[in-house]
Parts: structure tokens; sequence; C-alpha cells
């Protein structure tokens, strides 16, 4: 089979890498991909989300089968443009892709259909949203509407802090047309927990369980960036925790896609917060977390490509998805000043990484040499029995990687050990 994968983060070098390993593949092309990925597809210059290229290219190379990654792209309707066409695809249609396009249609889906969350409301003022936080309970949480590149959240402790959010979104446009719309959210507290899980509509198969690390600093402290490492499966997420999941979150939200028109097929993120009333969704997103992809799919012990034929297909049922009971840690190593300026263009090296997993993110090939061009480069990743020989190892692989000014942090998982 010829597969086309489009994106070109750490994520899609973990698709990719699962993919290859595929029987039935014969070749993999990846729009725009990156210099990791150059290593085991075809890498063409053409952007995720320019749409009319992806279904030019897909026709002009005979695609048997495309897997869309990124959000921009799904929500953009890439899908449903290689759809019409005759090429199968791996990903949510654009209806049903709205479920992380618009932050207000999610949380009217889970109030409408009795699924978990943060109270909230919805504007489309600005004097009108001051007016409520000027009484609104402090911390509370503002979102822009539309995609904003994982950044469109700010976590207000203070009334002037919500309010200068609201301006910035509303006035100044900082997220463009994503902050026309905002929701003002109830502050929840506790562990989260990232599930991402396979759908077809009528099967729900939730993949192992993990945990990302969204602050730059040690101990959570400083910006929020798009994940700085994650670990694999999250010692909170218990049984009965899953079990209570599947029954009141998971299930209830891909009956009510359906009910509302809106089936979804796909990968579906389910961002849980671990509150003393119980599990709560934070967030859905419609496709593979970044960077969870990093370490849920080095513990896939099934054919991937199989598993996503079989979404497409909707007889996700019939297919035995199973893990291993091993853990997983990803270490990601970024430009030093991310997430706000950096540098790009250095050199990177790797010293015996011939049998290590490393996922490229934010790098291009340049000859023979890699070279950094974002800002999270690259994640570094170890599988163990444990989760202290997964985290061991993917630190021991980040030592053997160099780079100006190279930063990762040093915490990854730790404060989780004795869970």
């Amino acid at each position: 089979m010829r597969i086309l994968v489009v994106g070109g983060g750490g994520r899609e070098h973990a698709i990719v890498k699962k993919i290859v390993e595929s029987k039935e593949v014969e070749q993999v092309f990846a729009l725009p991909g990156n210099g990791g990925i150059a290593n085991e597809a075809t890498c063409v210059d053409i952007k995720a989300t320019d749409v009319e290229k992806i279904v030019e290219f897909a026709l002009e190379n005979k695609i048997d089968y495309a897997i869309i990654a990124p959000d921009d792209p799904l929500v953009l309707g890439v899908v449903d443009a290689l759809e019409d066409k005759g090429i199968k695809c791996f990903g949510p249609s654009k209806r049903a892709a709205i479920i992380e396009g618009s932050k207000a249609f999610s949380k009217n889906l889970m109030k409408k259909y009795e699924i978990p969350t943060a109270g909230y409301e919805v504007f489309t003022d600005k004097e009108e949203a001051i007016e409520y936080l000027e009484k609104a309970p402090i911390p509370t949480v503002i979102k822009a509407d539309g995609l904003a590149l994982g950044k469109g959240v700010v976590i207000a402790f203070t009334r002037q802090e919500a309010i200068d959010a609201v301006k910035s979104m509303m006035e100044d446009k900082v997220f463009g047309a994503s902050g026309d719309t905002i929701v003002v959210e109830e502050y929840l507290e506790g562990p989260e927990i990232s599930v991402l899980a396979f759908t077809d509509g009528k099967t729900m198969v939730p993949m192992v369980s993990s945990m990302d690390h969204k602050r730059i600093g040690d101990d959570d402290t400083g910006l929020n960036t798009g994940g700085m490492g994650t670990i694999a499966p999250n010692p909170y997420y218990t049984k009965e925790l899953a079990e209570y999941c599947m029954n009141k979150i998971f299930l209830p939200t891909m009956f009510a896609m359906n009910a509302e028109d809106r089936t979804f097929k796909g990968c579906l993120y389910f961002g849980l917060m671990i509150t003393t009333a119980g599990p709560k969704v934070i967030e859905y997103n419609c496709r593979f977390g970044d960077p969870e992809t990093q370490v849920v799919l080095p513990l896939l012990d099934t054919d991937l490509l199989e598993v996503m034929q079989a979404v497409t297909d909707e007889r996700l049922s019939e297919i035995d998805v199973k893990f291993k009971d091993e853990c997983a840690c990803c270490v990601i190593m970024a430009s030093g000043g991310y997430p706000s300026k950096y540098e790009t263009g250095h050199e990177i090296t790797m010293t015996d990484c011939e049998d290590e997993l490393i996922y490229i993110a934010g790098a291009k090939k340049q000859g023979d040499k890699l070279l950094t061009s974002g800002g999270r480069v690259l994640g570094a990743v170890g599988v163990a029995d444990t989760l202290e020989g997964a985290i061991d190892k993917a630190y021991a692989v980040t030592k053997k990687i160099n780079f100006k000014d190279a930063y990762c942090r040093s915490d990854i998982g730790k404060k989780v050990l004795n869970v």
C-alpha cells in the first residue's frame, strides 16, 4: 500500500515509525514531514493545511490510504476532500472535528448529554464577558473558542488577569478569529490524565493512558508549552477510573456525536482531570496528542495500520487491540528560550543512537546534517518494565544527543513514581 501521512512533527514521526512496521506498507509519503521522518518516508514540501495540493498530490501519486494527524487540516475538512475523490482516510470528517475546532461546541455537547465537565459560560461580547468576570469565582480559566496551536488557554489567578485575558483574545485578537468567541470555565484541581481512543462510531477502544507535562520548567513552573514530556501508563488511572470513564465519558461522547449527526471516526483524545467530585473532561482533541503519541504507540502491540483501516471501515470490534505490559517515557529536548524566542539552524549530533527510540519534531535535513528548525526539537523515548526504568532510559538517551542551547526538563514522570 502507498500511504500518505499529513503533518510534520514528533507525533507524525511516531506514527510513521509505527506504520512502516506493517507488512502491507509499500511506500510512505509525508506532507511536509521533517528531517527525522525523511529516514522512513518520502517528504514533500506541501503544507498540512493546503487542502487542494494535498488532494492533488494524493491523486497523482495513487495514494491508497491517508492518515491525517494534525488538528488544522482535520478542522479544514481534508478527510472530506480526500474521501470525495475515493481515497480512504484515518481521521474525522470536518463535521466531527468540530469537537476540537470549537470549545463552545464541545462544552455545549457535554452539557446537553450530561458528560462531566467544568461549569462554564460562553461569550461573543467582550463587555458581557468582563461584566461576568467582575463577580465570577477566581481563579478561573479563559479559553479561545477555536484552534490556537494549543496556546489559547489562560488560567487566571486574579480578576485582573482574567479581564486582561479577555481583552487580549477578543480585542487584541492575539489568536485571530479563534478568540471571537471565548469560554470562561470553572477552575478545577487534581491530577491530569490523557486518554487517546480509537473509535469508528460504533466501538470505542481506549489506548494506554498517559500524563503530559505542559510547563517549561521543573516542578511544573513557568510558561505553558506544547508539552515537555510524557509518561505511560498514568499511575493515577486505575481500573476503577477506567471503567467509570468508559461508561460516563468515552461511550457517552461517542453516542452524543452520533446523535448530533457528527459520527466521529479516528482518534479521539480525552483530556481528563481527577477532581474530588470525580473525573471531568478538560478538553477533547480530534486526533492523536503530541507528545502523548510518542509514549502510547511504542507500547502498541497490534499493527497500527490494521487498526486504522478497521476504524475507517467501521469494523473496529473485529480487531484485538493489544498493548505491551510495559512503561514508556518521552523527554522533549527543546531549543533554549522556547516557548518564547529561540534560535534555529543548530546542528544536532547523536552518538551511538542507532538502537534508540528518538522522534524528531522541529528539525530539518541539510545535506548530511540535521539542523534544529523549531522550538520542540525531538523526543527521547525510553521503554522498560517499570516507570522508573523507562524514565532512566529516556534521560540516558538525551545524554547521547547534542545541539547548541539544548534544554529539557529534568523531572519528567518523577513526581508520580510513588503513586
